[in-house]
């Protein structure tokens, strides 16, 4: 059970919670200071794995320029200083050539810097939905954290929390594809629970769509086993009819129903939709104003 302080500083963010653990004996007058790069090693647990090339580029040619401005946050490790809080600056000045950067050492036990290393990533928006769905896993399944405690830590509302456990339901592939950017996060929380959820999401990222796009082909895909043919239409079994209904719907992204008399040369195109959203993005495809 969290004591009555510390509770009070969950939801206002890391600077709150920081302000409840003391520094130890060993730091500066400013809290601050300069170690060997080679003493501080990067946390095991970082909930984040993605870096962006680009953003890390940015960052190395600033710290060779100006230096590492904000302090890197670690706890005191194993012999070394465990990173908390500041892996890219880290990794910068690796890159950079830095010898010394500056730091903070804070004493934190597991479940803290957990904690505040999920929160720091979240207050930067550096987490894609993923990373931050398992940081939440692990707050539960190491420490026992409930949905509520956690929406209280990271200031968010529960129902966030819940959205984001349940985005790790979904197969390996969706979630690489959430990791990398192909997919955001709308779209994973389209497909979670879809029975065709990979071949759903490929189709998303070949074709661009939108979420409201894919949500109209999920529909689709669930109405399409229960559709019925007219006796006049092609055979069930015609590759040639199933080929096109199936084009036709994932370029639309609605139901599709194609029927043609046997021997005619004409027949019928039924494009079911499920709302006045759904007809509305009909015509806007069919570039109807």
């Amino acid at each position: 059970m969290m004591d009555a302080k510390r509770k009070s500083s969950l939801g206002r963010g890391l600077s709150a919670l920081l302000d409840d653990i003391a520094a130890p004996p060993q730091a500066s007058a400013h809290g601050v200071l300069h170690l060997p790069v080679a003493d501080v090693v990067p946390n095991p647990g970082q909930p984040r794995r993605q870096f962006d090339e680009s953003a890390m580029a940015e960052l190395i040619a600033s710290v060779k320029s100006h230096g590492v401005l904000q302090p890197i946050l670690v706890r005191a490790h194993d012999g070394r200083h465990q990173i908390i809080a500041g892996e890219r600056r880290w990794r910068a000045a690796q890159a950079a050539g830095l010898h010394e950067i500056p730091v903070v050492v804070r004493v934190l036990d597991d479940k803290q810097v957990a904690e505040i290393a999920l929160i720091e990533n979240i207050q930067r928006a550096d987490l894609n939905a993923i990373e931050e769905a398992r940081g939440y896993q692990k707050l539960i399944a190491d420490y026992g954290h409930t949905q509520a405690v956690l929406a209280d830590i990271v200031g968010k509302s529960r129902s966030h929390v819940t959205n984001l456990l349940r985005l790790l339901d979904l197969p390996a592939l969706v979630q690489a594809l959430v990791e990398s950017g192909a997919l955001s996060m709308g779209h994973a929380r389209t497909l979670v629970g879809a029975a065709d959820a990979e071949n759903l999401a490929e189709r998303a990222v070949k074709l661009g769509l939108s979420v409201r796009a894919l949500e109209a082909l999920v529909a689709g895909s669930k109405a399409r086993p229960s559709k019925p043919r007219a006796a006049a239409a092609l055979p069930a079994n015609d590759p040639n009819s199933d080929a096109l209904e199936e084009q036709l719907a994932e370029t639309l992204g609605m139901p599709v129903a194609l029927q043609v008399a046997p021997g005619a040369t004409s027949g019928s195109l039924t494009i079911r939709f499920a709302d006045l959203d759904q007809l509305d993005m009909l015509c806007s495809r069919l570039g109807i104003a």
